[in-house]
């Protein structure tokens, strides 16, 4: 009876153990080529996308490269099954200057285009975008500070809109005049929603973002599945009744 006993235990034990294993490598492959859950820790997407929101990235969206695997393995360069983004796309890269930093931003210039900022509005090859004001609110600056934001919806030539948000006391009012930049071959020109307060391409300094090569791309948002306000954390299970930004969940990105 003793040998049963712990010829069964060592079975439980060992389908047990082979369980997880298939967990885990079902998990992997979910997060390699399907969907990987991301955070939001900035507010360089606001309004689209806020401080605590959690959302899932489409991994299959631009094809896959080296940094579609965890940790990056150099297995090879380049895409395969490669799409390019469509210009308005929300997508994460890798960060070119350290190739290791998640970074999410709005796609804006594709390969070839000419970008510029001139009083705050965007121009596309030369072109202004439509830029309509739809309201004002006080908002949190950071670092304790309140300002008042001005809201405008942004149209772009394949008809994407989008709200983006200008700060009327402490944003970095620089971004809204810039030189032209030409998009290179291959790579993509990114932006924040939150003009004022994106560390974008529009910084080309060895601190800034620059122009971002399509092998960095990850992925594209495509929904928010939790969102917490800044005063909460995902981990309080018991403050979410009023942490928890219901009406945010679920919510498609744009």
């Amino acid at each position: 009876m003793a040998n049963t006993s712990t010829s069964a235990d060592e079975g439980g034990v060992l389908e047990t153990i082979k369980v997880v294993v298939q967990a885990l490598l079902i998990a992997l492959v979910v997060r390699t080529f399907l969907f990987q859950p991301f955070n939001i820790p900035s507010g360089s997407l606001i309004p689209t996308l806020l401080i605590g929101d959690y959302l899932f990235v489409s991994k299959y969206s631009y094809g896959y490269s080296k940094y579609s695997i965890p940790f990056s393995p150099p297995l090879f360069s380049g895409r395969i099954w490669a799409a390019e983004p469509q210009r308005g796309d929300i997508a994460v890269f890798k960060l070119p200057r350290d190739n290791s930093t998640d970074y999410i931003k709005r796609v804006i210039g594709l390969p070839g285009d000419r970008i510029q900022m001139i009083d705050g509005i965007l121009h596309i090859n030369g072109q202004p975008l439509k830029k309509q004001a739809v309201g004002k609110e006080d908002v949190n600056a950071g670092a304790g500070y309140r300002d008042r934001a001005t809201f405008y919806r942004e149209t772009l030539p394949n008809g994407i809109s989008y709200v983006i948000q200008e700060l009327d006391i402490y944003g970095n009012k620089l971004g809204r005049n810039t030189p032209v930049y030409q998009v290179p071959p291959g790579n993509f020109f990114m932006m924040g929603d939150n003009r004022d307060n994106s560390l974008d391409s529009r910084d080309m300094t060895s601190q800034g973002v620059g122009y971002v090569p399509f092998e960095n791309l990850i992925g594209r948002a495509e929904v928010i599945f939790f969102s917490v306000s800044e005063e909460g954390a995902a981990w309080k299970v018991w403050e979410w009744p009023w942490t928890v930004r219901w009406n945010r969940l679920f919510k498609p990105v744009h």
